[in-house]
This record gives C-alpha cells, structure tokens and sequence, in this order.
C-alpha cells in the first residue's frame, strides 16, 4: 500500500461566472463527494475550502462555490489546485470495493502464484480503471491492465497482493497478423 495519510479528491478546472463560483473535476465515486467529507485542503495545506456543490456537470465536473473564493479572479487563479482531505474521514470500502490509493504499491501474481511485478499507479482516462503494472519478469516497460474482475480476479489488501489474469498482461504482446495479398 502506498500509506498515504491524504487522499486528492479533485481538482480546480477554473472559474465559472463572474460570482466566484469554480468548476472542479472530481475523482470520487460520485461528482458530489468533492464536497463531502467537510473541509477540503490544498496539497500544502495552506489554504482550505468549504465547497457548496452547485451543480453537477457531465464527466465528473461540478460547480461549486465556497466563502474563501471571492470573485471570478480568485477562482481561476485556483486552476490546477488539488483538494486534499484525510484520509481518516473517509468510510471503510465495501467487500470487494477499494480506494485506488491502496492499489499503488500492491505486489502482482499470476493464476499460479507467480511474480508478476507491482502496482505503480492507477489511471482512469474514461473508460474505467487501468492498473499500471511495473517490473514484470521478461516484459520490457510497463503494462496497463483494466481493473476489472476478470483481469484482476482477487486483491488482498491486507497482504499487500493483487493478483492479475496472465492474459491480461500478455495482451499486446502478440505478432500483428500478416497482410495476405
């Protein structure tokens, strides 16, 4: 597990009207729990924020507004800024439910116990999770693995080990067919 004490729960895409209201892409489960656990912190902590949800946009956005943003100019000066909380706030996961961060650092197995490399990261670019694997035996560079049940059918947290489908990692792998003319 990675350890990490804070967990990012967005980011500041800018400003949206003239009041100071701010647009925020969000990487919780759902767009409005950016503003769900209380006070949200800059990655320093220097500055924090009570974020009021105003809207919920498409594609994990949201509008929001907060007292310590006074105007527009405030709001955009604030793009690029992640939101932090504690991770001691947050709900236990579910059975079969994970904080991503908890993928990161997580040693990978094959079906047979076989070492398979690490979790370096974990990604999501829009069409679900994809686990970055590093330090595969015989693979060169790194693969991405989607998160899903069949390509990683069994994740123990508690024993720091994931175990990921050896067709799932081998996918890519293969010679392109040959043009038949």
């Amino acid at each position: 597990m990675s350890g990490a004490q804070r967990v990012c729960l967005g980011a500041f895409a800018g400003a949206h009207g003239v009041k100071g209201d701010a647009k925020i892409k969000t990487f919780t489960e759902t767009p409005k729990g950016v503003a769900a656990y209380g006070r949200v912190e800059t990655e320093d902590g220097a500055r924090s924020f009570t974020l009021k949800i105003v809207k919920v946009l498409t594609d994990g956005f949201v509008i929001v507004s907060a007292p310590e943003i006074k105007s527009r100019e405030d709001a955009q000066a604030l793009k690029g800024v992640s939101l932090y909380i504690n991770r001691d706030v947050l709900p236990a996961p579910e059975e079969d439910e994970f904080y991503l961060d908890d993928l990161v650092g997580l040693k990978a197995f094959d079906e047979t116990g076989a070492a398979l490399g690490e979790v370096k990261a974990v990604y999501n670019f829009g069409a679900g999770d994809v686990l970055e694997l590093t330090g595969i035996p015989d693979v060169k560079g790194v693969r991405l693995v989607p998160f899903t049940k069949e390509a990683a059918p069994a994740v123990a947290i508690a024993e720091a080990r994931i175990t990921i489908a050896r067709d799932a990692i081998e996918l890519g792998d293969e010679e392109p067919p040959a043009d038949e003319d």
